[in-house]
């Protein structure tokens, strides 16, 4: 931490969402290389680091990048394709015959389009869990992008990978390649208890256990998926990830919307983590996760996207004003899910998801540099009486103007610095047409 400050970037406040959600005003922080070397006064940091360079906001507010906890980001290609449906239906009669067309480029010119809109609304780190994840690694390191990244592995053959034996050849390929990269992680994902066999995902279990990856699953969805499971198996499907010795605190559960309070119980003593996805699971009517309780009991809890063929963005600022609202009205109780709940949800609390927390999701000396600037001169965003309040119930993904990823400026002014962004936003629609007339536009 000796090294001297590179770049300082200052504005009319510096939140730090450190343990007492600090906020600095005419404040800054000092990057040397990938890591924040200090934080404090705009003044005193220039002055304590004459040889930086000085990225000055006078009407900024400088906060952590936000953490998406679960997307399909290639799914920005289907944004649309099929609405107001279902889970099942959706998943049945789309997506999946959708996906048995897909190509390792098409899904890397979709991450790249998602990557895009991601950058643009405020997110740093994303986990995605898809297919050909390969490519979406790819995209990702391209971007400059922190993210967890893992194939997704089922009982039916994969248009990726074929039969289960060459998927668990591609995953092992994955974690070696990326072991010691400075931005992506390999996850192990198992898509769901309803398209994995016991067998299938205890094996998965002993690869994560074995490699330290996150074990990403989608869990209790939906009623369907329990009743399903309960059918099957003659447990829901917490109990049924307890029979089989999987609920552990490398465990990331997606969705978890049907929860008992005994599941809750469970979850918690395990140390399972959870990607609530709210708007998502509204659109398909899944239900309303019981988030409330969920932190109540200790669980750590952050905010995912989903994918945008669900939702239909990966605006994460979208997301915390949606989670913090539907809360209110499920508990009748505008007091839950308050603006400092719901924005450390979309920082800390998605880093601690993701076994992150000692890296990313607060502004503190020895952190990796992932930080984003807010444009606060606008009328939406006049006058300010409370940062936090604003940036849950007021601001949007269209304000963030500077995005710093591991210490890399990889959008300034709202241009995009790592992504040829015209080029991307074409391959998309000539992907697109394609889709329209039946194929995979590839």
């Amino acid at each position: 931490m000796n090294d001297p400050a590179n770049l300082i970037i200052t504005g009319q406040y510096l939140l730090t969402m450190d343990r007492g959600q600090t906020v600095i005003e005419e404040g800054g922080l000092a990057i040397a290389g990938d890591t924040i070397q200090a934080v404090g006064r705009a003044e005193d940091l220039v002055a304590r680091f004459p040889n930086a360079q000085v990225m000055a906001e006078p009407h900024g507010l400088i906060m952590p990048g936000l953490v998406n906890v679960h997307t399909h980001a290639a799914m920005s290609l289907f944004r649309g394709l099929a609405d107001d449906l279902p889970l099942m239906q959706w998943l049945q009669d789309y997506i999946f015959p959708l996906e048995a067309t897909l190509t390792g480029d098409v899904v890397y010119q979709g991450t790249l389009l998602s990557l895009c809109e991601m950058i643009r609304s405020g997110t740093t780190s994303f986990c995605d869990m898809y297919l050909f994840a390969g490519d979406v690694a790819r995209a990702a390191a391209e971007a400059g992008m922190r993210a967890w990244v893992g194939e997704v592995l089922y009982d039916f053959p994969s248009p990726n990978y074929g039969g289960l034996e060459n998927g668990f050849a591609y995953v092992r390929e994955l974690l070696g390649r990326y072991r010691h990269h400075p931005l992506v992680s390999i996850t192990v994902d198992p898509h769901a208890v309803y398209t994995c066999s016991p067998e299938l995902l205890t094996r998965l279990g002993a690869l994560a256990r074995d490699e330290g990856a996150l074990y990403v699953i989608h869990l209790a969805e939906n009623e369907e998926e329990v009743r399903t499971c309960r059918e099957r198996y003659g447990r829901s499907p917490v109990d049924h990830l307890e029979s089989l010795g999987l609920l552990h605190p490398q465990v990331v559960a997606d969705h978890c919307v049907m929860l008992t309070p005994t599941e809750i119980a469970l979850l918690a003593e395990r140390g399972v983590k959870v990607a609530h996805c709210p708007e998502s699971n509204l659109k398909l009517a899944s239900g309303i996760a019981p988030v409330v309780d969920l932190l109540a009991a200790g669980i750590a809890v952050g905010l995912g996207t989903d994918g945008s063929a669900s939702n239909n963005d990966v605006d994460l600022f979208g997301e915390m004003n949606t989670a913090a609202k539907i809360h209110k009205v499920d508990r009748m109780d505008p007091t839950v899910m308050s603006a400092a709940t719901t924005l450390h949800a979309a920082t800390l609390g998605g880093a601690r998801v993701l076994g992150a927390e000692h890296l990313i999701g607060s502004l503190e000396p020895g952190k990796k540099a992932d930080c984003i600037v807010l444009d606060l001169d606008q009328p939406h965003l006049t006058p300010m009486y409370n940062p936090i309040s604003h940036l849950v119930y007021a601001a949007r993904g269209a304000d963030v103007i500077h995005s710093v990823i591991n210490g890399q400026v990889v959008m300034r002014d709202r241009r995009l610095l790592t992504l040829d962004e015209a080029a991307i936003l074409a391959r998309a629609a000539e992907i697109g047409a394609g889709f329209r007339r039946g194929r995979n536009g590839g």
